[in-house]
């Protein structure tokens, strides 16, 4: 934008000079040429008495010194048809002045200027003075140099003062830039100075300011809500303790605490992750969809699945974090688990490009259940949506086909790990 209105100024300036400088420019011309057509008359004149007065010998002095001291050839033709100065023929100029009066011709190389001197006993004189075209441009280029310089120096004044003005009004804009930046990254402290720049650009400023500060406050009360209700899942979490202490079984009473208490640690991440502000999560996605499977395969062994991984052998850092990143695949696999049969097989492979893949060889599912809340299966249609939320919030995306398997393939894509 700021080089736009340095050039937007810069045409501007560029037309209204010329309009200005040409018209002079050839005014300038015009007045160098008459000055010295009026010279050139002048010193006619000045001769015509002369040839009306002096004798042949005094004539031909005059003329020769007059010739000696300009750079104007100067010749008197004679009604007597004798000619006193530098020999040139009677031009068709000379000849229709003898006829018509005093007048002017103009040639390539320069203006032939004609002095009639009537009144003498033989007819009819006509002095011919050629100015060439060097002293009918004398001072124009160095005028016209002039003028150059001084339009390429109003030019780069305006062009400066241009840009100052581009910058004050550039400089705030690109401050709310930055500013929206930090908020898009979850900084929602970050703040545009309101003081600066154009009414506009301030207007503008404040509304950004208020936005961040709605939108903090909104999420704040958000993490809240969430808290809290993760908090009231702990009553009936307890009772189900109770429950699970009660068994006389004490294989399943301690498979079931187990269970309980990986539920109340998961609750209990919910609460503080709703709660802390970070500015930028991240995490070993092998480790953590390593541990998830772990997790899985339990449940999987129980109905006979097999569940095929493939893993990177070394850490692989990604922009999400660990909680979100493992309620992914927690979600993902709890479809395969939920949505087909006990014996059904599964995969899951992650690749260096950041790229988790889950698919089984069930029968798929309805293309509307990539839709928010919406399933074709009895379930709340949250799954799969969790999965897209969290590749978006690193700036990937999730896709839906059929697999090789048979079954359904969802593939999730994560983004690439920035620096703040």
């Amino acid at each position: 934008m700021r080089w736009r209105l340095a050039l937007l100024v810069s045409a501007a300036m560029t037309l209204v000079l010329l309009a200005f400088l040409v018209p002079l420019a050839l005014l300038l011309r015009g007045v160098a040429a008459d000055r010295a057509v009026s010279a050139a008359m002048t010193q006619a004149q000045s001769l015509g008495v002369l040839v009306a007065t002096a004798d042949a010998e005094s004539l031909r002095l005059a003329v020769e010194q007059l010739n000696a001291d300009t750079r104007r050839p100067v010749t008197v033709y004679l009604p007597d048809g004798t000619t006193v100065g530098p020999a040139a023929g009677r031009t068709p100029g000379v000849v229709l002045a003898a006829r018509t009066g005093s007048f002017s011709v103009e040639h390539e190389d320069g203006r032939e200027v004609l002095v009639v001197v009537q009144g003498l006993a033989q007819g009819t004189a006509v002095i011919r003075v050629f100015v060439p075209l060097a002293e009918l441009r004398q001072g124009v280029t160095r005028a016209w140099l002039v003028l150059a310089l001084l339009g390429a120096g109003l030019l780069a004044v305006g062009v400066a003062v241009a840009d100052r003005l581009a910058v004050m009004v550039v400089r705030p804009i690109r401050s709310l830039a930055t500013v929206s930046d930090a908020l898009v990254g979850g900084d929602l402290d970050r703040r545009a100075p309101a003081t600066v720049g154009p009414p506009e650009v301030r207007a503008v400023a404040a509304a950004l300011n208020q936005l961040a500060a709605r939108i903090r406050d909104l999420l704040r009360h958000e993490r809240e809500r969430v808290a809290d209700l993760s908090h009231r899942m702990r009553t009936p979490m307890t009772a189900l303790r109770l429950d699970a202490e009660s068994l006389r079984d004490e294989a399943d009473a301690a498979r079931i605490l187990a269970h309980v208490a990986a539920l109340d640690r998961a609750v209990t991440a919910v609460i503080e992750d709703t709660r802390r502000e970070r500015d930028l999560p991240t995490c070993d996605a092998t480790a953590v969809v390593a541990e998830r499977i772990r997790f899985w395969k339990v449940l999987a062994e129980d109905q006979q699945r097999r569940v095929d991984t493939r893993l990177p052998d070394a850490p692989l850092p990604v922009a999400v974090s660990a909680a979100d990143l493992a309620a992914c695949v927690d979600a993902l696999l709890g479809n395969v688990f939920a949505h087909t049969d006990e014996g059904v097989a599964a995969a899951v492979a992650l690749d260096t490009r950041r790229v988790l893949t889950v698919e089984d060889a069930g029968p798929g599912f309805d293309p509307s259940a990539s839709t928010r809340g919406v399933s074709g299966a009895g379930s709340t249609g949250l799954g799969l949506d969790i999965a897209r939320r969290t590749a978006e919030a690193t700036g990937g995306s999730l896709t839906v086909d059929r697999s090789p398997l048979g079954g359904a393939r969802v593939t999730v894509t994560l983004g690439p790990l920035t620096e703040p």
